[in-house]
């Protein structure tokens, strides 16, 4: 958990995510009044994860964020794989 979450009764977990046999297996919940939000929750992990790489790789941070802004836009235009959404109560939680 991120270090200013812990003991906070005022924040609410709103995705988890794990790669399984090469696919992505994520947990969510609405969480927002807006869809719009998610947009921003997506940018705010996509910068984060172009930190790491400048930091861990030989991409720049500018690099790694346009690679993965360009995946994201070619996932939205042709998605390789639509996947499911089931509710919790569908998934014996």
């Amino acid at each position: 958990m991120p270090p200013d979450v812990i003991g906070r009764d005022d924040a609410t977990e709103v995705l988890r995510a794990f790669v399984l046999d090469g696919g992505l297996s994520i947990a969510f919940q609405r969480a927002f009044e807006e869809p719009d939000m998610w947009g921003l929750l997506l940018v705010d992990i996509a910068r984060h994860a172009a930190r790491a790489y400048s930091r861990e790789s030989s991409y720049s941070e500018e690099e790694a964020l346009a690679r993965i802004v360009d995946m994201f836009e070619a996932e939205i235009a042709r998605p390789t794989d639509m996947g499911t959404t089931a509710p919790r109560s569908q998934q014996g939680h």
